[in-house]
């Protein structure tokens, strides 16, 4: 078990990426906070040892990623209809970002991850490839036909 001091610099540290990861992938606020306290328990009762920041980082996102999808597939998630169909994003975000933050969160699930990854927390191709467990190119091809999408959603305005 972890001490009170590490868990609090992991809260400070990757708290917002575990939040975004989560919205991405749940669009709910309440559910994203549920796994935002299972992935931190996680953590707390994890006896992982890590060889740096990024290799800690990179634990807490494939943590949230698998959690997420575990609660995608749930038998009480797939047998519910949410209240709200219309997210409401955060009213601190100013209209220019709601408008590409809406527009990467409708993109196919198979591309959020890595336009997260890459755009959002700034990892490389090969980084992400090792993250995911996907082969590079497929991260690349990804990237290309996310930007295209993108692209076309946001008028041809977008721009990495």
């Amino acid at each position: 078990m972890r001490s009170e001091e590490e868990v609090n610099r992991a809260v400070e540290l990757y708290s917002d990426t575990v939040r975004r990861i989560c919205m991405i992938h749940l669009k709910n606020y309440a559910d994203t906070e549920d796994i935002f306290q299972n992935v931190f328990l996680k953590y707390v009762l994890s006896s992982a040892s890590f060889e740096n920041r990024e290799h800690e980082k990179a634990w807490f996102i494939r943590v949230t990623i698998n959690a997420c999808k575990d609660l995608l597939k749930s038998f009480f998630r797939s047998k519910t209809v949410p209240l709200d169909e219309n997210m409401e994003l955060p009213a601190e975000i100013d209209s220019d970002d709601k408008e590409v933050l809406e527009a990467v969160l409708s993109l196919p699930k198979k591309y959020k991850d890595a336009v997260y990854l890459h755009y959002y927390e700034g990892y490389t191709a090969p980084q992400i490839s090792r993250i995911l467990g996907k082969n590079i190119n497929t991260v690349y091809t990804l990237l290309t036909r996310s930007k295209q999408i993108l692209r076309e959603k946001l008028g041809g305005d977008w721009h990495e």
